[in-house]
């Protein structure tokens, strides 16, 4: 070994012991007959001091050495001399008296600071030089955690008798959601593998296959648009019981969850223990979406029965047409501006609005004065009753601004979310509050009116559950699903339910979803044959590993807590992959390319 210790574990009992350090110069200070130089590793920086009088050929290399240059050190740990301690650096007591450096590598000038956090470094300069963006003591911060977390969950799981099962990456191709990666066969020209959107049918199988408790850190991949919180590859938490119903699988995932924010992120703190439950359909009603940032309570209100009865003609005509009347109060953001402000500010939020397929976006504002008239445009519509009866449903004070949207459900659940989401960024939420709900009771099918059929909510193996299995046959519409999904401020952290087990169960769902029984059978033989073995009751969950660090680790996307991520467009401009294939490899496996027209 090159080294006798790390970088930052040296303290002041180790006065006077030998040592050999090994690293990367961090920081360089030549003050002529003595030069100093950090020395960092993972784990740390250790004052390195370098003396021409006692050292010279040390003092030589020393004095040639830079930022990033891979250094062996040899010497001898002393106490600083009084008044030299840094007590910002956990080895800042000591420091080692150099007898001899070796440079082991020499580094260019890197395109940017490794030594200092610069927040403004262009992302695509950092991710084409990710291995040295690695070398940030951020990042490398940031994947310690993610190593942590999954260290916990796995000894967590083995507590709790779990066995971790790999499943296999070359798998075949189902429709899942999202598109597969394929992969040709070169053995069996014509065919393809698919890359595993996730492992479920095979988790499903290893509890036909009797392990009852498995669990997988497993890398799952989807062909799809990418965004901040997902990418092409992406790891999981997959973990499936047998012999369980909704609440044994949910209580084990709750404490999972929260015995890692305690023991791997003290200094977070959880909003609510036990976590929030919310139905799928209150979670649209509130919050606009299933996966509701309950930090901040932007919530849209029915007021349908008092906006009926107003003078405002939009509001009547809706309510007699059966559509609701929502408003959202937004505290205090009146009173802080003058007119001409709120009414550019009341102009922009409209805009946002209408982006998401609103006709418009009506607001008022609450008087200080509690004699004072309602302001805004629909102000003069609510007669002195009904101002009183809105301010009470709404719990408003004086200086709030209401906001009312009236449309189709889905419009009003897609503005309700971007309101919330334009109002959450311009607020200083604690990152170090994490907000935990359960989303629950879920509609087992969503109606595609395009294709004219069923989808399933979350995949076809989602038991519904147990009071609704008769709805399957006469209104699957109204059927909800055993699933439940966790969420954390803002953000799907994992999803899971009970799943089908029984053979005339799972054939029920095929028709629904416009499936053939010959081409489920086609697809989908190996599970319906299995389900007639004997196979037990079993859910699980999913969770996004990628996600989870993200959320503990504060960061402002997954790029940030994987090693070696792609761009927003799929690319990994470090290595410069996809890249193109040479006509040998493509021929090898059969292939030919169309490619599409430049226009195109």
């Amino acid at each position: 070994m090159m080294k006798t210790h790390t970088c930052g574990e040296l303290r002041e009992k180790d006065a006077g012991t030998p040592v050999q350090l090994a690293g990367w110069v961090n920081r360089r200070r030549d003050q002529g007959g003595l030069i100093f130089i950090d020395l960092r590793d993972r784990w740390g920086i250790t004052q390195v001091v370098v003396d021409l009088e006692s050292a010279p050929e040390a003092h030589a290399v020393a004095d040639s050495a830079r930022n990033e240059y891979v250094l062996a050190i040899k010497g001898n740990v002393r106490i600083r001399p009084e008044g030299t301690a840094n007590p910002e650096l956990a080895t800042g007591d000591i420091d080692i008296v150099a007898d001899e450096i070796v440079i082991l590598n020499q580094s260019r000038t890197p395109p940017f600071y490794i030594n200092k956090d610069e927040g403004n470094v262009d992302e695509a300069l950092r991710m084409r030089h990710r291995y040295l963006d690695l070398r940030r003591e951020t990042m490398q911060k940031r994947i310690l955690l993610r190593h942590k977390t999954v260290k916990f969950i796995r000894d967590f799981l083995e507590a709790e008798d779990f066995i971790e099962i790999e499943t296999p990456i070359l798998f075949k191709t189902t429709p899942e959601g999202a598109r597969d990666f394929l992969v040709p066969s070169r053995l069996q020209p014509g065919m393809f593998y698919a890359l595993p959107q996730s492992p479920q049918q095979l988790k499903q199988l290893l509890m036909v296959g009797g392990f009852e408790r498995y669990f997988q850190i497993a890398r799952c991949f989807r062909d799809e648009d990418l965004r901040g919180d997902r990418q092409p590859e992406f790891t999981q938490l997959d973990l499936e019981m047998s012999f369980v119903e909704r609440e044994d699988v949910m209580r084990l995932m709750e404490e999972l969850a929260t015995a890692i924010v305690k023991s791997v992120t003290p200094e977070k703190r959880l909003i609510a223990e036990p976590f929030p439950r919310i139905n799928y359909w209150d979670a649209l009603e509130q919050y606009g979406t299933d996966r509701p940032d309950i930090r901040f309570d932007l919530r849209a209100i029915d007021i349908s029965e008092i906006a009926g009865r107003c003078a405002f003609p939009v509001f009547v005509e809706n309510v007699k047409a059966g559509k609701k009347v929502k408003c959202m109060r937004v505290p205090a953001v009146a009173g802080a501006l003058s007119g001409t402000q709120l009414r550019k500010a009341a102009k922009d939020l409209e805009n946002m609005a209408r982006r998401h397929g609103a006709k418009g976006l009506a607001y008022i504002t609450i008087p200080t004065d509690p004699e004072g008239e309602l302001r805004g445009p629909i102000g003069k519509f609510f007669n002195v009753d009904l101002k009183l009866e809105l301010i009470e449903a709404m719990g408003a004070e004086g200086g709030d601004l209401l906001l009312f949207m009236s449309d189709r459900d889905e419009i009003v659940y897609a503005v309700t979310d971007a309101l919330r989401s334009h109002f959450k960024a311009e607020m200083d939420l604690d990152d170090n509050l994490l907000a935990f709900c359960w989303v629950i009771d879920f509609p087992e099918f969503i109606w595609d009116a395009e294709n004219e059929r069923w989808d399933p909510s979350q995949h076809m193996f989602t038991m519904p559950l147990p009071e609704d299995l008769d709805l399957l046959d006469s209104d699957p519409g109204s059927a909800r699903g055993s699933q439940y999904d966790m969420v954390c401020n803002g953000y799907e952290v994992g999803g899971g339910s009970i799943r089908i087990h029984d053979r005339a169960i799972q054939e029920k769902i095929f028709p629904l979803i416009g499936q053939s029984m010959e081409q489920a059978m086609r697809e989908f033989g190996h599970m319906l044959e299995a389900f007639e073995y004997g196979a037990p009751p079993h859910g699980g969950m999913a969770w996004g590993i990628d996600r989870l660090v993200m959320l503990l680790a504060g960061a402002p996307n997954i790029r940030e807590v994987i090693a070696f991520p792609k761009t927003q467009n799929g690319t990994d401009i470090m290595a410069n992959a996809p890249s193109i294939a040479e006509p040998e490899q493509l021929s090898e496996l059969f292939l030919q390319l169309v490619h599409p027209d430049a226009e195109d």
